[in-house]
């Protein structure tokens, strides 16, 4: 039998993501990949994946999966979300933290209730998911039906292929010091139609908060807040499509567009989110408020080395779980002291 997650529950919406599919958009096709490419990265660590290896990437609320394998090895990533493990009966048996890595045996279910804190978290598996590559990638492009598991979210009965049938060999790994958290202050560089909008529109999006509004998935986020006025009309020869690309359409108000963005459109684009910030802006819940400043090119591409940097010392900062110690809260919720009993007896 192939080593698989059986999925019981689905979750709201929870695809198969790796860091997406690149030089096809010339072809219209979506670069995708996981909103959060250092989620994705710490995820992957933990479990001793290569940081581009495929796992789910889950919104709002995650699946309940049950373990067809030998056993298997998995850890999530993103903000204060819990794994929560699960015996045969649907019991619950433990939580682990975030960033910590966890074996569970044949016929042992995890599941994930509330993603936390962010808008979307990843559960990698050691070995990553056994999904069909499409033009080099196993992303999911839901609007397109293609990559991840049949091109949709998985769905209940759905069997997720994993790519060992045992867990190797070793202590858990715990990554300390990642929150992974939204971010809400945004660099940008000045976009290619920066010149098509009234110098007040220009100081407006770097002095006003904007607001994402619930018009938000992994295509963009549409905000609220001041109005950005156009010179010369809100039509342009449509033209290509980069990543975190702010466009503003007629009625002013802008739109951040993510991973599975269009690959070209005919707004002006008045500015672009930095690929250092995009991680944490896909983090972002609606109801946030954002805020940007503009910085260089060569201060985005310093931005983007650190964060490199960053990712490529993230298997240098595991520690074996037994060097850690539990927090105050993990061991109030274990019930560790099951009764109190008096040693003084009565004279």
């Amino acid at each position: 039998m192939t080593a698989a997650l059986l999925v019981l529950q689905p979750g709201l919406q929870t695809t198969v993501q790796d860091l997406g599919r690149t030089g096809y958009q010339k072809q219209g096709i979506p670069v995708s990949g996981a909103l959060d490419a250092v989620g994705l990265a710490a995820a992957n660590a933990v479990v001793g994946n290569p940081r581009g290896t495929a796992a789910l990437e889950m919104a709002m609320t995650g699946p309940t999966l049950r373990v067809a394998a030998d056993s298997v090895r998995v850890a999530l990533a993103g903000g204060r979300t819990e794994l929560l493990i699960l015996d045969e009966d649907g019991r619950e048996n433990r939580r682990v933290p975030a960033l910590q890595s966890v074996t569970l045996a044949r016929g042992q279910r995890l599941r994930i209730p509330t993603v936390t804190d962010t808008a979307v978290a990843y559960l990698a598996i050691e070995g990553g998911l056994d999904a069909p590559l499409f033009l080099g990638s196993r992303s999911t492009y839901v609007r397109g039906g293609f990559g991840g598991y049949n091109g949709r979210a998985i769905a209940e009965g759905d069997v997720l292929g994993v790519g060992s049938g045992a867990a190797t060999e070793r202590p858990e790994l715990t990554l300390p010091g990642l929150p992974l958290l939204p971010q809400t202050s945004i660099r940008i560089v000045l976009g290619p139609q920066h010149d098509d909008f009234t110098r007040d529109a220009l100081t407006a999006l770097v002095t006003s908060p904007y607001s994402i509004t619930h018009d938000a998935d992994r295509m963009g986020l549409r905000l609220k807040g001041e109005p950005l006025p156009h010179t010369k009309g809100h039509n342009i020869v449509s033209d290509g499509i980069g990543p975190g690309a702010i466009q503003v359409p007629g009625n002013g108000q802008p739109i951040v567009l993510l991973v599975d963005r269009q690959t070209a459109g005919g707004y002006p684009k008045i500015a672009s989110v930095i690929s250092a910030d995009l991680p944490g802006l896909g983090r972002a819940l609606p109801g946030m408020k954002l805020s940007f400043t503009v910085v260089s090119v060569e201060q985005a591409e310093v931005a983007l080395l650190d964060l490199e940097k960053t990712l490529s010392a993230l298997p240098s900062r595991l520690l074996p779980l037994a060097a850690t110690l539990p927090s105050t809260e993990q061991l109030l919720s274990q019930n560790l002291i099951g009764g109190v009993m008096s040693a003084i007896t009565e004279p």
